[in-house]
């Protein structure tokens, strides 16, 4: 259902049908504005799932009481957002909604799923390794010493989201593989008895290795978007450092900025 100017509109069958759009014409920010911020969060909350046909710009206009130009408009702002994509003979298709991550100590497997993004992950490896200068340096263990290193495939939807590899220090936990390819490493802490009380991050970006763009599905040099953390307990402890990658298309980190008194 479509509303302009506080009275519904009728449209016909289509996965529009399951979106109620509230268009105010009398408002200073523009339609195709309107249009595409309401589109988004559709994407963002499920009601439109990758795959969806909104039908093409023609049909859309009429459905929307908009003209064709400012339907153009809306679509071409999710289309380089990555939301959308155009198909010849076929119309408009949601290609999947961008992952939206708070910036604080929490798993991003928890994140998906309390979004309903419906995450699953592939463990590319868990084994014992001798601890490189920067993960010693981070975990507080001598270099060299036997840690254990996480790679995981991390997806929503069926299309890879991020690369994640942990560090831990030896023997802190049980890694099952199994379980760690139904639920995320700090539900696995949690259960374990560990709190986990604070982290110190960094964020940044960089362009996609060979081997990094094959795993995420990307094209070699595409933007990669970057974190390291280490994660404590509430003793101080270190108890993970991670070095993150995430497809830059898909996924962007939320900032809350407060001014300083």
């Amino acid at each position: 259902m479509v509303r302009t100017h506080g009275y519904p509109r009728a449209v016909t069958a289509s996965a529009l049908d399951s979106v109620d759009f509230a268009l105010d014409r009398g408002s200073p920010v523009p339609l195709y504005y309107q249009l595409a911020r309401q589109l988004e969060a559709a994407i963002e909350h499920g009601a439109l799932a990758p795959g969806n046909l909104l039908g093409n710009e023609i049909d859309l206009s009429v459905r929307l009481g908009l003209s064709r130009p400012t339907v153009r408009q809306a679509i071409q702002t999710l289309v380089e957002k990555g939301l959308l994509v155009r198909r010849r003979g076929v119309g408009t298709q949601v290609v999947h909604s961008q992952v939206k991550r708070p910036l604080e100590l929490s798993s991003l497997y928890d994140d998906l799923e309390a979004a309903g993004q419906g995450p699953t992950t592939q463990v590319v490896r868990n084994e014992s390794v001798p601890a490189s200068a920067d993960v010693a340096a981070a975990l507080g263990v001598a270099e060299g010493a036997e840690v254990t290193i996480l790679e995981r495939l991390r997806s929503t939807h069926g299309q890879p989201v991020a690369l994640l590899c942990n560090h831990l220090p030896p023997d802190l936990v049980e890694l099952d593989t199994g379980r760690l390819e139904s639920t995320g490493l700090y539900r696995v802490l949690r259960s374990a008895g560990i709190t986990l009380h604070s982290a110190r991050q960094t964020i940044g970006a960089r362009c996609a290795t060979a081997r990094e763009a094959a795993r995420l599905d990307e094209r070699e040099g595409a933007a990669l978007l970057t974190m390291q953390r280490t994660a404590y307990d509430d003793t101080g402890r270190p108890v993970e450092y991670g070095t993150h990658i995430y497809r830059a298309s898909r996924y962007t980190f939320d900032f809350q900025l407060l001014v300083r008194p």
